[in-house]
């Protein structure tokens, strides 16, 4: 058994053991697994009921798992990512109009892309072609706009009549509960704390709870049918596909999807020095990226709590499988899951937003001509409250910015042809 097992993985050949997998396994989901909740409760903002939404998250969560588990043979946890549930929800939904099953076709349609990339020489093709300052500023920029949800959900700030945002009600009782809130969710995160957006979660909606914020007697009577989910599964609409704006939510879900995955899969394969299994990673990522607009939600990516397995002496697929798993037994808890209040997650949103924020010491600011279209992305991604935009109106300053100082042999013909195509979509919304 030990060598069939050995043969089929090739967990002891890397310097593992069952038990090791395992309690990797263990470790990675207790890191992600907040991501139920907080995942849910964007997709509802989004329109899709919290149930189904829950319920998209688990299943969605647990097949990634296993994709990239049994496909790929690697230790890296596929859920959906922090950034791009805002970008389906308050960028596709909120600000370009889709509805939600169009929103869920995008995810499709851009996971099919990603797919096509991955199976070619596309993928290299856009990691060599776009500026490394200009990745880390969508990750920037993603940062701050899920701070800025995070603020707004937290009611510290809210929608102006007259401008973006406005200071809000600061001596209500949900401020307050989320003042408390983010103050143990720091101190636990700072601390390293074992489980630590789990236990902020839980402590989070006890607070809420003292305050008179929930009613803890919603739960009774709920039950764990999948008859929330079926108005969900396979919702997918394409009546949108004849239009313009359908396309540019799939162009930039797209980017944003290759460039994520590209940089951090890579990173964490040599941590797992399973370097040799990039191409199968980045292809099963890209199939349980498509499946998402399936199953009803936006795309997975590899996560980088995902790390935490991998520190922890995870270097097989065994490591995901067990974590796709567990995420299934998360099941049985989405009663208690649909009470947990904004309060309690918001302050998960602001430390996430915080932690992509870090990224910003990767941008080149010697160079002027690589740090304001960086610039140009990191504030016009919130200012906009569109990630779609802000990308397009930086990949367009990059070129311009080049050219202004007479580099323009270091801009690709790639990224030329990809700011056209960022042009041409300003102009015929403008017409």
């Amino acid at each position: 058994m030990k060598e069939r097992l050995n043969r089929i993985t090739g967990v002891y050949d890397k310097g593992s053991n069952v038990k090791t997998e395992i309690l990797a396994g263990l470790i990675s989901f207790f890191a992600i697994v907040y991501i139920i909740v907080v995942n849910a409760t964007i997709l509802s903002d989004a329109g899709i009921p919290i149930e189904g939404a829950v319920w998209a998250t688990i299943l969605t969560s647990m097949f990634g798992c296993f994709i990239v588990g049994f496909g790929a043979n690697v230790p890296l946890i596929l859920v959906p990512g922090m950034g791009l549930n805002a970008m389906f929800t308050y960028t596709f939904v909120h600000a370009m109009g889709l509805t939600w099953q169009e929103a869920l076709a995008v995810v499709f349609v851009a996971g099919l892309v990603f797919v096509l990339i991955s199976f070619t020489r596309l993928a290299t093709i856009l990691a060599q072609s776009i500026p490394g300052t200009l990745k880390e500023a969508i990750t920037v920029g993603l940062g701050l706009f899920l701070a800025l949800i995070g603020l707004e959900k937290s009611h510290i700030i809210v929608h102006g009549e007259h401008s973006i945002i406005a200071l809000g009600d600061i001596g209500s009782l949900e401020v307050l509960a989320f003042v408390l809130t983010f103050i143990i969710a720091l101190g636990l995160f700072l601390r390293s704390m074992p489980g630590h957006f789990l236990i902020t979660i839980f402590v989070g909606t006890m607070i809420a709870w003292m305050f008179g914020l929930i009613d803890f007697n919603q739960a009774e009577g709920a039950d764990l049918s999948l008859a929330d989910y079926a108005g969900v599964f396979n919702a997918m609409s394409f009546d949108g596909i004849r239009s313009l704006t359908f396309w540019i939510a799939v162009f930039s879900l797209t980017m944003v999807l290759v460039f994520e995955n590209i940089g951090l899969v890579g990173g964490q394969l040599k941590q797992a020095k399973r370097d040799e299994q990039y191409t199968p990673a980045i292809r099963s990522i890209s199939i349980s990226s498509m499946l998402s607009g399936l199953f009803g939600t936006s795309p997975t990516v590899s996560t980088v709590e995902g790390t935490a397995g991998i520190a922890a002496g995870g270097r097989t697929g065994i490591t995901s499988i067990v974590t796709g798993l567990l995420f299934l037994v998360a099941s049985l808890f989405i009663p208690v899951i649909k009470l947990i209040p904004s309060t309690a997650i918001s302050p998960i949103l602001i430390i996430i937003g915080g932690l992509m924020v870090l990224n910003i010491k990767n941008i080149n600011f010697k160079d002027l001509s690589d740090a304001f279209p960086a610039f140009i992305i990191i504030m016009m991604i919130p200012f906009t409250y569109s990630i779609a935009d802000g990308i397009a109106f930086g990949f367009i300053a990059y070129p311009i910015a080049k050219i202004a100082v007479g580099k323009r042999k270091e801009v690709s013909m790639p990224l030329y042809i990809i700011t056209l195509l960022f042009i041409i979509n300003f102009v015929l919304q403008a017409i």
